[in-house]
C-alpha cells in the first residue's frame, strides 16, 4: 500500500494503524514522492490526501489514470462539497473518506476496494488498530459483514448478488446490480453521468445516450414502494445520488 499525506501527525498515525491492521505501508509526504514511489514499486492500493503541496492528490490520480494505471485509489479530503467529490471521481479516484475520519471507516473502504480487484482475499486476519486518527465526534456505524453493503434501508450481499429493501428481496439483472452497488457505495454523493458510464460500462456513451436513464428507471421501479421514500434522485444536469429523504 502507498500512503501519501502531507500532515505528519495524520501520516504517522494512519501508517501505524494500517500496519497493525496487517498492511505493508509505504508512507510519503507529497504528490511528487507518491508518483515516484508508484512508478518504482506499483502498490496494490493507494491512499492519497487531496490537499498536498506541489502535486496534489487529484493530479496524482490524473497522471496515473492517464498512464493506464487502474490501481484502486482512496482519497482523504477535508473538502465536503459535492463538487469537490465529483472532481475527485472525475480525476480517477475510486472512493472518498472525509476528514476528520474514523480509522475503521478507512479500513472498511479499503477492504471494499481490494475486494473489487480480488486482492482482499489475500489480506491477513485483522489485528488491533490505533485510535489516534479517530474523530471523537463521528458516530460509528454498526458493523456490516465484509460481504455486505448497507445504505438507505438497502442491504446487498455481494457474493450471493442478492439485494433487499427492508425485508423485501429484489430481483435485479447483472447491470442493475452493479449500478445499484455503485450508488450504495457512494450513498449521499452525487455521481455524474460520465463517472457512472465509465464505472459500469467502461466508456461514455455520450450526452445523447438514454442508456443510463433507462437503467435508473428499471431500478426505481424495483426499489420504490408505495408510501416509502424514493431512493435514487436525479440531480438535473449532473447525475444521480442514492439517499433516503
Amino acid at each position: 500500500m502507498l500512503l501519501a499525506e502531507d500532515d505528519r501527525a495524520i501520516r504517522h498515525a494512519l501508517e501505524r494503524a494500517l500496519t497493525l491492521e496487517g498492511y505493508r505501508v509505504t508512507a510519503v509526504a507529497d504528490g511528487v514522492e507518491a508518483l515516484a514511489q508508484a512508478h518504482r514499486t506499483p502498490p496494490d492500493v493507494l491512499v492519497l490526501d487531496v490537499m498536498m503541496p506541489g502535486i496534489d492528490g487529484l493530479q496524482v490520480c490524473r497522471v496515473l489514470r492517464a498512464e493506464g494505471d487502474r490501481t484502486p485509489i482512496l482519497m482523504l479530503t477535508a473538502l465536503v462539497e459535492t463538487a469537490d467529490r465529483i472532481a475527485g471521481l472525475d480525476a480517477g479516484a475510486d472512493d472518498y473518506v472525509v476528514k476528520p475520519f474514523d480509522v475503521e471507516e478507512v479500513f472498511a473502504r479499503l477492504r471494499a476496494l481490494l475486494r473489487r480487484t480480488g486482492i482482499g482475499e489475500q489480506r491477513p486476519v485483522r489485528g488491533a488498530a490505533s485510535a489516534d486518527v479517530r474523530a471523537s465526534h463521528v458516530a460509528k456505524e454498526p458493523t456490516v459483514p465484509e460481504r455486505q453493503l448497507a445504505a438507505a434501508g438497502l442491504r446487498m450481499d455481494l457474493q450471493a448478488r442478492r439485494v433487499w429493501r427492508g425485508a423485501r428481496e429484489l430481483e435485479l439483472t447483472r447491470t442493475e446490480f452493479e449500478l445499484l452497488e455503485l450508488l450504495v457505495r457512494n450513498a449521499g454523493i452525487v455521481l455524474d453521468h460520465s463517472t457512472i458510464y465509465d464505472r459500469i460500462w467502461g466508456y461514455d456513451f455520450g450526452p445523447g445516450s438514454k442508456n443510463l436513464a433507462v437503467y435508473v428507471g428499471y431500478l426505481r421501479r424495483k426499489l420504490d414502494e408505495p408510501g416509502a421514500s424514493q431512493l435514487i434522485h436525479t440531480v438535473r444536469g449532473v447525475g444521480y445520488v442514492l439517499r433516503e429523504d
